[in-house]
């Protein structure tokens, strides 16, 4: 996106957001805190999505108010003043005076004025929308605010009396994306299917994960981009465990490796993953178990269409899955009542996919009414099917123990089917051994 188009999509979503809130509401939006790594060492800093979501404003210590019919302005910003002896060490601040050009704000103040000024804007709203009990600090800041007006009741003061979850909106608004959010997803999505291939390129038996999380990271950082999580690269048993983070074993010959990572490029997150031989070769048991989470995978991929219920393509890939098991012996009973009584959880535990966006898994009901919502063009969410055999489990044959295996991509439900974003990476067991052979 342009400068000049990012600008008009983000006043397109708060104009969007304050309409849903109505003129007699205040929508107020801290920006994502500081943390400390480690003494005066802080974390990378990564904004608030809804923030980055409603302005792309990316710096600390800001709150972003969105006041409807405010005839003196609507969106209006406080952030750090600037100053140039901490710019020299910490990098440019756009600062009050700037805001309103560089992120189309109708007025910005100085962060150190928001004790000030935020109880008068507080005053004659009824309604507050804000995400209560996210950041303790704030929400502290913010029933001081409120207590200031509340102590002026008798002289004439209004103080807001309904105080309400801001995601019940704004989570509905992010979770169907913009043409230009599906853009910025799709070149996260090729920036990561590259970072596999660099890494299943390197793969070498006697490689530590950590030097594999090298090769498919340096991808991601030359490209402009960043992990858009801890990247997971588990070699052998390790790929039993469904958040591994050491990423210090050895890849041992006839090891499988399971790489379940993303980038993040721009704010938007991609996220998959591929379970491939660090030999180039499938094993018999690891090609049978493979070749079964793929067909779980083709199985969820087709219930990815506009109308059906998102659960759908978890049903499906849990129905393939049940019955290969039960074909391999792994479980015992009869499809119907292992899929009831859930005893397929041994081996797959969790479901099938997530929303994708800002958030690696990001915001948005999956239930309505207590039904599984309805796909709509604009969703973006994973299909993850997945078997783990634990490697101490004696009550399978010990052929299959320690054999982890997990296949995702990401998929954008369109108005007459789906996109896999993802799709350029290779999937199946002979796409996978021929990538490599290659």
């Amino acid at each position: 996106m342009t400068p000049a188009t990012a600008l008009a999509s983000y006043r397109r979503r708060r104009r969007q957001l304050m309409r849903m809130a109505g003129e007699d509401a205040i929508l107020i939006l801290p920006a994502a805190p500081e943390r400390v790594r480690s003494r005066d060492t802080c974390y990378p800093y990564r904004q608030d999505s809804d923030v980055l979501y409603l302005s792309g404003f990316e710096e600390p210590e800001a709150v972003l108010v969105l006041v409807p019919g405010r005839s003196h302005g609507e969106s209006l910003l406080f952030c750090r003043e600037r100053d140039p002896e901490r710019e020299a060490w910490d990098g440019p601040r756009v600062g009050p005076e700037g805001a309103p050009d560089a992120l189309g704000m109708d007025d910005a103040y100085a962060i150190d004025d928001i004790d000030e000024i935020l109880p008068g804007l507080l005053e004659g709203r009824t309604r507050v929308y804000y995400h209560f009990g996210r950041d303790t600090d704030f929400d502290l800041k913010l029933i001081g605010w409120l207590n200031r007006v509340r102590a002026q009741v008798r002289h004439g003061a209004q103080p807001p009396h309904e105080f309400l979850e801001l995601g019940h909106l704004l989570d509905e608004m992010r979770l169907v994306k913009g043409a230009e959010e599906l853009k910025l997803m799709r070149r996260a999505a090729a920036i990561s299917v590259e970072g596999h291939q660099a890494l299943m390129r390197a793969a070498r038996p006697g490689m530590r994960e950590y030097a594999l999380q090298a090769e498919l990271e340096r991808v991601f950082r030359a490209s402009g981009a960043q992990p858009a999580y801890s990247s997971i690269v588990g070699a052998g048993a390790n790929a039993c465990v469904l958040h591994y983070r050491a990423n210090d074993a050895l890849a041992r010959r006839g090891d499988l490796v399971l790489v379940d990572a993303g980038a993040e490029y721009r704010g938007y997150a991609a996220d998959i993953t591929r379970t491939f031989p660090v030999g180039g070769r499938f094993s018999p048991e690891q090609r049978v178990l493979h070749d079964l989470v793929d067909a779980a995978h083709a199985a969820a991929m087709a219930q990815a269409q506009p109308g059906l219920p998102w659960e759908a393509g978890h049903n499906a890939a849990v129905e393939v899955l049940v019955d290969g098991m039960l074909s391999l012996g792994l479980l015992k009973g009869s499809l119907k009542k292992v899929i009831a009584e859930g005893s397929y959880r041994r081996y797959y535990p969790h479901k099938t996919g997530h929303w994708l966006g800002l958030d690696v898994h990001d915001v948005g009901d999956y239930r309505i009414d207590g039904e599984s919502r309805l796909l709509e063009p604009g969703m973006v969410y994973t299909i993850e099917p997945g078997i783990y055999i634990p490697p101490g489990d004696t009550g399978v044959a010990a052929k299959w123990r320690g054999i982890g295996i997990r296949t995702e991509d990401d998929v954008a439900i369109t108005r007459d089917g789906h996109e896999v974003l993802t799709a350029g990476l290779a999937r199946s067991a002979d796409e996978i051994e021929a990538f490599m052979a290659a």
